[in-house]
């Protein structure tokens, strides 16, 4: 018995042991017992507590691991049963029917061994770099056991944390990983480090439709058209899923290699900070003489398609890649913080279609206080210039779009109104 007592005191560990001598301590020499005792039982109390709670966690964690185990192991034999069921059903010798059975067993242990594998960047060989954000950098990666090519989106942790976008961080995560849809970019796996968070997903090699409308200035109609036709899936596929994007431009829309369009980065839209706009900036103000009554700054020049054109493409990739941002895209309830919907996306499509039929967005202006405040009095400063010569269907469409919330196209979904416009019918 004595053995067995000094072996289980031999476990315990050496802080318990220590209270285990002061709480005998006192009392044995009747000094302070009752103080003694009083603290021992609260530390016990609370070391009870904490131990409690590691143990809940501890069993629920098992579990749900063996409960997720078993659930597998009952598909995994009912599949078996169906193939079982069809292949005695075709016209199939008994020989080939356990040939099949053994490769799929095989394959499907080979696909739960890789379940059961932990990714980690020392899994992809790094290559270029293709784009670079706020929160990190995406580069272009290889798997080092497959040779697949990936697209591998890296984030700070620290600055993700310092900026408040965790909540977002982990919305994207998990709309990518839920939401099975050809208008997205897929998202493969993701783990993380100390430091960085890794989002491996779907290389697209045709760019992005910035760089398409650097390279082509202005699209034709018939183009335009397939573009926003796709773009029009593209959101309702996550509206569909109660989600909205928020930060829809041509950055975010990206090409894969035949052309087709997918929509990208959710939920690391980089708001731009009107802090500094006050709250005349965005009253509408009364129409004189076609002039709004905030608009007592001085204007910008006026300046032909042609020259805004040049200066659009001038800034367009410093403001793109600013720590502000440009906010040629978002939507004036947005600006306003008034509370928004869906709705806001609806927007930002009918300002890329614009641009890609114009050459610039229909806000543009020198500087992003400026472009706040046209956006907010969009019925002054929306017009079509007439050396664009946009078709009557393709003002009717960006008027739908670049309107007020309740009159947006769009705002109960992509219905009739908006497959007939976007030629999706």
């Amino acid at each position: 018995m004595d053995s067995a007592r000094s072996w289980f005191l031999k476990l315990q560990p050496r802080d318990k042991m220590r209270a285990s001598t002061r709480r005998k301590g006192p009392s044995a020499s009747g000094e302070g017992g009752g103080e003694g005792n009083d603290e021992a039982n609260m530390d016990e109390e609370a070391l009870s507590n904490v131990t409690k709670q590691k143990v809940a966690a501890a069993k629920q964690y098992i579990e749900n691991h063996y409960k997720e185990q078993m659930k597998n192991l009952q598909e995994r034999r009912e599949r078996r049963t169906i193939l079982e069921k069809k292949l005695a059903d075709a016209d199939v010798s008994e020989e080939d029917q356990n040939n099949l059975i053994k490769f799929l067993e095989k394959k499907e242990t080979e696909y739960m061994r890789l379940q059961r594998h932990k990714m980690g960047v020392d899994d992809f060989e790094l290559l270029t770099m293709i784009g670079k954000g706020a929160f990190g950098e995406v580069r272009v990666c290889r798997e080092k056991t497959t040779g697949h090519i990936y697209a591998m989106k890296k984030l700070k942790k620290s600055e993700m944390l310092r900026r408040g976008q965790v909540e977002h961080v982990k919305a994207e995560r998990n709309l990518l990983a839920e939401v099975d849809s050809n208008c997205i970019v897929k998202l493969y796996c993701s783990f993380q480090d100390e430091e960085f968070l890794y989002l491996i997903m779907e290389y697209l090699p045709g760019g992005d439709m910035m760089t398409l409308l650097m390279r082509k200035d202005i699209l034709t109609e018939d183009e335009a058209r397939f573009y926003v036709a796709e773009t029009v899936l593209a959101i309702e596929s996550i509206h569909k899923h109660n989600y909205i994007h928020r930060d829809i431009k041509p950055d975010n829309l990206l090409l894969d290699r035949y052309g087709h369009l997918r929509l990208s980065d959710f939920g690391l839209c980089k708001p731009l900070d009107c802090s500094t706009l006050q709250e005349h900036d965005f009253s509408v103000g009364g129409n004189i003489n076609g002039v709004t009554q905030n608009d007592e700054r001085p204007s910008a020049p006026k300046r032909t398609q042609q020259e805004q054109l040049q200066h659009w493409q001038k800034n367009r990739r410093m403001l793109a890649y600013s720590t502000v941002g440009t906010p040629d895209y978002i939507a004036p309830e947005v600006l306003l913080k008034k509370g928004y919907g869906m709705e806001c996306d609806w927007w930002s499509l009918g300002a890329i279609m614009y641009e890609m039929l114009v050459g610039y967005p229909p806000f543009y202006s020198d500087d992003p206080m400026s472009t706040c405040r046209k956006i907010v009095n969009w019925r002054t400063h929306l017009k079509f210039p007439e050396e664009a010569k946009l078709s009557a269907e393709a003002k009717d469409l960006i008027s739908r779009l670049l309107c007020n919330v309740n009159e947006r196209l769009g705002s109960k979904g992509a219905g009739p109104p908006m497959v007939s416009r976007c030629g999706l019918g």
